[in-house]
């Protein structure tokens, strides 16, 4: 009587392939660094003079606790994330090649399907340990060195420390879902190019073109197609309304990606040929990527049609730089202990010229030039204040005080409780690139 031959349990599987990833040398030294190095860097920076003003909340890392996680979320969905995917999604099939041990381990499982599943989520149990050390670090480092104290938003507005705690784990959540589309092209770059390096490099090379193209000025459809909107789009979290619409629509395209590189992986490895020992991958690799362009090419096309994009326009910009001047005048003025005067009664407003005049009123550049209006109760003049900005693609921009300098001239602002960072005098704010989706 013959004996049945059943496959080993995925449980089991999933054990093994974990125990394997941690056993590595090189894991071990991510985990000690992601869990390590960014409570020292947020807490080391955040005591400096000098902060990284030209990072997304760095000009804040001195005031609360909650800039440093979001400084850290900031530098990691542009490096750290994409390397991380490369060295663990990118080399957990490879590296069997290099070591030629398919065959002892398919022996073993008995299913290759099954083998194909605890890898995947062995490696996506990894990168999930990684992330959590990232937000939790920076954010101990950050707690630990400044404090938990309100943090002002993406538009100027302050957030409650519990309201900041809560934005900074959305945050994070939220770029989980463009790490899981890097992952599944790791995964796909592994079982094509098997031993061959240009697949643990696959998910970086693609991180990269992608954040390079973010810079261009693309069509707000292209730019949501692409899984990296979704490492910019969490800035919309810090918004009062919030801007939800971007967020949500790169998290979905990014799943999107994430599902269809996975199912790609899959098929391949479920059919290679484990039986000769010099095949290591497929043999039309660069044909196995033409449905990731296809996914893209129809993605841009379906929200082209659906979304209502109206990119960079004067009168956006215009909203945006008095919205974010009458919240941090009224940061202001509390500094100086001055009456609080409610946004309504300030009736901020904002001109806005490009290229003097001389260029068309939208689109990104650094020849943006604004006048902001504001009125004060019992006082007859208007006041005035004239800004700098510089707009990139993304929608984000930072508005350079240009005078005068009661306002926003210097730095520092001399308050009865001695020096503090003048909020009017340089700050970050975004234009929404879709026309109407704040939630």
């Amino acid at each position: 009587m013959t004996a049945t031959v059943r496959p080993v349990p995925l449980s089991r599987v999933y054990r093994f392939e974990l125990v394997k990833l941690f056993a590595t040398w090189r894991i071990r030294l991510l985990v000690l660094a992601c869990w390590l190095a960014p409570a020292v860097f947020v807490g080391a920076v955040s005591e400096q003079s000098s902060l990284p003003v030209d990072t997304l909340f760095g000009r804040w890392m001195n005031v609360t606790g909650w800039a440093g996680p979001l400084v850290m979320l900031g530098f990691a969905g542009t490096y750290a994330l994409p390397l991380l995917t490369s060295l663990v999604a990118g080399d957990v099939f490879a590296a069997e090649d290099r070591l030629g041990t398919w065959r002892h381990l398919l022996v073993a499982v008995r299913s290759a399907r099954r083998l194909f599943v605890a890898k995947a989520l062995a490696s996506l149990t990894v990168l999930l340990v990684l992330v959590a050390g990232l937000a939790v670090s920076g954010t101990a480092g950050g707690l630990l060195t400044v404090g938990n104290r309100a943090l002002v938003g993406f538009d100027g507005h302050l957030l409650a420390p519990g309201d900041a705690a809560t934005n900074v784990l959305l945050a994070w959540v939220s770029v989980l879902a463009p790490t899981l589309a890097l992952a599944a092209l790791g995964l796909l770059g592994s079982v094509l190019w098997g031993r061959s390096p240009t697949g643990l490099l696959l998910p970086a090379v693609a991180a990269l073109a992608m954040a390079l193209a973010q810079l261009l000025p693309l069509p707000v459809a292209v730019r949501l197609a692409l899984p990296s909107y979704a490492f910019i789009a969490w800035n919309g979290l810090f918004t009062d309304p919030a801007q939800l619409g971007p967020l949500l629509i790169a998290d979905g395209v990014s799943l999107a990606w994430a599902v269809a590189a996975t199912t790609l992986a899959y098929l391949l490895f479920v059919r290679r040929d484990f039986t000769t020992a010099g095949h290591d991958g497929s043999g039309r690799r660069v044909l196995a990527l033409f449905p990731i362009g296809a996914l893209f090419a129809a993605t841009a096309g379906i929200l082209a049609a659906a979304t209502p994009a109206a990119g960079i326009t004067q009168d956006k910009v215009q909203q945006s730089v008095a919205t974010a001047f009458a919240h941090l005048y009224r940061l202001q003025a509390a500094q100086l202990h001055r009456p609080d005067v409610p946004e309504a009664q300030l009736a901020a407003t904002a001109a806005c010229t490009k290229g003097d005049g001389l260029a068309e009123t939208e689109g990104p550049g650094n020849d943006w030039r604004c006048v902001v209006s504001w009125h004060l109760p019992g006082v007859a003049a208007t006041g005035s204040a004239i800004y700098q900005l510089d707009v990139t693609a993304d929608g984000h921009y930072v508005a350079d005080g240009d005078g005068p300098k009661e306002v926003n001239g210097y730095f520092p602002v001399r308050t009865p409780d001695g020096d503090q960072p003048n909020p009017l005098w340089q700050f970050d704010a975004g234009v929404e690139l879709l026309a109407t989706t704040k939630g």
